[in-house]
Parts: C-alpha cells; structure tokens; sequence
C-alpha cells in the first residue's frame, strides 16, 4: 500500500498521453456506481463514522441519489454468479477499496461495457488488472495520503510487537499461565537496531520520522533519494542496492507497490541472505513475498518474526500457512482502515466523484491510470 513520488517528466506523461478509448469524465445523465466493502454486521451500529462498510457505503449514498444517480453497494465480488458480475454491464463507476479488494480482471472490464471509472476507496489498486484498465482508455484513481499516517503508526507498533516478543507473553495471560523466561529469551530493545525500509514514499518517510526517536539505525531503498532535510532530520542512509542492505538489518519493512517487478521480491534465495532471527513486518502486500518461504523461515528460526496485515490472496483461505507458522503476529488487512482513515477516503472518494460529474480533474497525485498512462509506481 505505499505510494512512491513521480519525476516531473513522469508526471506530464501521465497528464498528456493521447491513447484514451472512453470518456475520461462523466458524460450527461444518471450514472450507477457500484462499491465494493467488507460487511459491518453487529459493529455497523457502534461507531457512526464506520462509514467503509457495506452498511454506510462511505456516506455517499443520500448526495448521490439526490442528484439522479444510482448507488449499489455490495461485498459479494467472487465468482461468476456475486452480485458484482450481474452490475457489471451497465455500471459507468466502480468504488473498490483493498481492505477487501473486488479483483478487476481484463475479463471483468470487458465485460463492462459503459464503465468510465475506477476508484480506490483507500490506497492501492493492484487489485485492478492495471495494464487492461489502460487499454480500455479507463481512468483509476485512489485517495493518495488517506491512510498513510494509519499505515506507518501500525508499522511501528508492530515492530514493537516482535522485538519485545508481545505476543507470547499475551498468550500466557490468556491461558492462565505466567513464564517470564519463555517471552524474556527473545525479547530485545529498539535502540540500536538496524531497520531497513524497502520503499520510502509517503509510508516510509512517515516511519523514519516515527522510529527516529528509538535512536535506530536507519536504513532506506528506494528508486530515488528522500529530501536531504528528512535524510538530515532521521539520519536516515540511503542505500542504493537491495540485496546489499537487506542482510544489515535487524528488521526490514517493507514499504512499496505491488508490480510486476516486486511481486515475489522477497523470496527463498533473498531469505537466506537476511540476518538470522531477522524481524520483518510487511503492511504493504502479501504477493511481494514467497509465502511458502517465509513459513518455512520462521519455522526455522531464521526469520524471527514476522508480522503484517497483508496476505495473498485476500481474505486468508483458512488453511493459509501464515496462520499457523510460529513467531507470527498476523492480522487481517486493518492498518489502513482506521475510522480516521475512512473519514478521509471516503471524503476523498466523495471529492472525485464529484468532479467527475461536473468534469473536472482530480489531484494529480490520484491518478494510477490516467488517458492509457500508468503512474510511476506501477510500471
């Protein structure tokens, strides 16, 4: 879920390329939107900001029917008979989000035939077939910064989480028990340690000023340099090769988009290269790692621990192996959906609908396809 920052050069390109198939805003008429979110069910009541749920739909629901247009919200989006495949026709905008990603396949945007607009209610759309979007002259855009500051703060708990070695401690209350020697053998300090970044877009530059007053050593990889002030203000290094920063830390985050490039990243072979009882939190995807590879390292001990809320696919299949591997402090994809976080996607969503009815462009830093171009990050 991390987005990264596009050279000027990239930026007019995703701004001037000609190659779009289908109108970009909207055109005259009544429109059916279509969202896709996880369901709320006895909690939909509790909080009336839990508005990224199927119960709430964001909020939108009134303003969009007030002004003619049609709003269907769902979380059934698997198989060829979900409610998703029967609005799939004549739907002109579809609202998915990654906390429970609708996967929008070339098959699937085939099939749409009037559909205009793709949105991410929240941060990361690798859930779209990108490339096909682009084809198709389709515009994809997401809430940039909804949920950065959320992400990060998860990050650095998580990271506390393992070096502290919480989890089993928590399990011993749970269970009755009381074992200080079986949380203490591997419960550590932050300061001092070496954290690595893999990726320092908005998320990473956010966690390298949060960890900075751990007083760690902080190392960061990415396509290009942070600002030289933020490098100054965390003491943050720049590290140019990957493979020769990962086996110098303590702890590695990872920090960047799912593509094609980085899917599998951090497989068997890259593994074996990290510190032994090296830390690894992951909020980002759960396709950049081998998962079979990671299992079987923490079964090992030579990764030791692993955390995150990213998983592949999602939902988890039950028989998952990151459910059961040792030394893991696993959730579901929570980080980015904080109450905070929706309140500024859904804000965000309502924004860009908005100006697509009245045709206007949306921030450019929204933009994932935009007029047949990819952003940056996803090439």
């Amino acid at each position: 879920m991390a987005m990264r920052r596009a050279g000027v050069s990239a930026i007019r390109a995703l701004c001037s390329s000609p190659n779009s198939t289908r109108h970009v805003h909207s055109t005259a008429g009544s429109k059916k939107i279509v969202g896709v979110f996880y369901k709320a069910n006895e909690y939909a009541e509790l909080n009336p900001n839990f508005v990224g749920t199927v119960e709430r739909g964001l909020g939108i629901r009134d303003w969009l029917e007030s002004q003619g247009h049609q709003y269907v919200v769902t979380d059934d989006k698997e198989g060829p008979d979900c409610e998703l495949e029967k609005h799939l026709s004549d739907l002109h905008v579809l609202i998915t989000t990654p906390f429970h990603p609708a996967y929008v396949t070339a098959e699937r945007i085939k099939k749409a035939k009037n559909l205009q607009l793709l949105l991410t209610a929240g941060i990361g759309s690798d859930h779209i077939d990108l490339k096909a979007a682009a084809e198709a002259g389709l515009t994809v855009a997401e809430v940039t910064g909804s949920n950065v500051v959320s992400v990060a703060e998860d990050e650095l708990m998580r990271i506390l989480i393992l070096v502290r070695n919480f989890l089993p401690g928590y399990h011993q209350v749970i269970n009755g028990e009381w074992n200080v020697a079986g949380i203490a053998h591997r419960a550590y300090d932050l300061e001092g340690k070496t954290v690595g970044t893999v990726g320092a877009g908005r998320i990473g530059r956010l966690l390298l000023q949060r960890l900075k007053p751990f007083n760690c050593h902080l190392l960061y990889h990415d396509r290009i340099k942070i600002d030289p002030q933020l490098e100054n203000e965390t003491g943050a290094k720049f590290e140019e090769d990957l493979d020769a920063m990962l086996p110098k830390c303590d702890i590695i985050v990872l920090n960047m988009p799912l593509t094609e490039k980085t899917r599998g990243m951090l497989d068997k072979e890259r593994i074996s290269k990290l510190k032994k009882g090296v830390l690894i939190v992951n909020n980002a995807r759960g396709a950049l790692v081998d998962t079979q590879a990671v299992a079987d390292a923490c079964a090992s001990g030579h990764i030791g621990g692993y955390s995150g809320d990213v998983w592949f696919p999602q939902p988890a299949p039950k028989d998952h192996p990151w459910r059961y591997m040792p030394n893991q402090a696993m959730t579901p994809h929570i980080s980015g959906t904080t109450i905070d976080a929706q309140l500024r996607y859904a804000a965000g969503t309502k924004d860009m609908l908005d100006r697509y009815f009245k045709g206007e462009e949306f921030p450019l830093q929204n933009y994932i396809v935009k007029e047949g171009v990819l952003a940056p990050q996803y090439r």
